[in-house]
Order: structure tokens, then sequence, then C-alpha cells
């Protein structure tokens, strides 16, 4: 069976907003590493539409990118892509497809299928399965920074009873990013 790991970037006050975190070489080559180590990447729109066409340009024409950020482009452009939305017409790319209803069955069946580790980013999707129960492993890159304001991560998820996850991993980069692995209890 393939895990669903949920892998995000925040501040230590638990924002999200991409704007307020550190970019670098390190952060990009741990992402790509994870990219590699799966074959599925799970999305929402608004995720996805800030990843897309951004990273397959850079891979289509890397002039003036740093190695890191066409090393990450390159993975990500090789890993399939499911992007659930109602809202999205058509999705970039051949190794891309929209799933418009039921994501509880759906990510149980991707979860059954062959293949390497699936990865879910984002924010509104991932808190829905984790709040399925369906998420089993956490990779939360925590950024040295306090944002002070701005949507917080889980904010609006909704347990049925508390989920206790097991630290099995810290990375420290030089940047001061830690990046902590859990896996659900």
């Amino acid at each position: 069976m393939r895990n669903l790991i949920y892998a995000i970037n925040l501040t230590i006050d638990g924002c999200f907003d991409h704007t307020s975190m550190i970019a670098n070489e390190e952060l990009l080559e741990y992402f790509a590493g994870l990219l590699r180590d799966a074959d599925l990447i799970v999305y929402g729109r608004k995720t996805y539409q800030l990843m897309v066409p951004y990273w397959p340009d850079v891979a289509k024409n890397p002039i003036g990118a740093k190695k890191a950020d066409f090393e990450f482009a390159l993975a990500f452009e090789s890993v399939n892509k499911i992007v659930f939305s109602r809202t999205l017409d058509m999705a970039e790319g051949t190794n891309t497809r929209i799933v418009r209803d039921n994501l509880q069955d759906e990510i149980l069946k991707l979860k059954q299928e062959q293949g390497k580790d699936i990865l879910v980013g984002g924010v509104t999707l991932p808190s829905q399965l984790i709040a399925m129960g369906l998420v089993d492993e956490f990779l939360l890159v925590v950024h040295p920074i306090i944002a002070g304001k701005g949507k917080r991560l889980m904010e609006d998820i909704e347990l049925h009873e508390k989920l206790k996850l097991r630290l099995v991993d810290s990375k420290i980069f030089k940047s001061g990013c830690v990046a902590h692995h859990y896996l659900k209890q």
C-alpha cells in the first residue's frame, strides 16, 4: 500500500504563505528528493496553479535558472499529478489529470495501486484528507520566521479525535529551517 505524505513549508507561528518563506537551493534540493521518491502529487486547484506553469516553464527553458531550480523543475515534471477541482477546465501537461469528485474514494483507490509514495501539497485539500484519516506521513519544514499574520495551517480542520504523530526524523538546514518527519500512529 502506498503512503500519502503531506509536505509543506510553514513559519514558526504556523503560517503557510509561500511569500514569507526562505527560498534557497538547499530546500529546493530537499523537495526535489521528495519528488523523486514519489510518483504522484495530489493538489487542489489553488496549489496546482501556483506550481504550474512556473515549474514546467523552468524545466523547458532553464536559461538563467539556478541548478537547484532546474533540478526541482525536472523532478516536478517527471511526477504524475492529480488536481482535485470542480472549477478547473483543463490541466497542463500529459501527466496531469483533473478529478472532480469522490475525493475519499479516489485517494483510497490510489493508495491501493502499485507504485511509490503519493505526495499532497497545499492546505485546503490536505486538511480534508487529514480529517478523513488518509494522510500517513507529515513532512513539515518550519522556517525561522514569525509571520505574525496570515492563514495558519489546519486552522479550519475538524477532527473527530486527536491525531497522534510520532517524530521519526528531523533535518536542520543551514538556513535555520528544520524539516520534521512524522508518522501517523
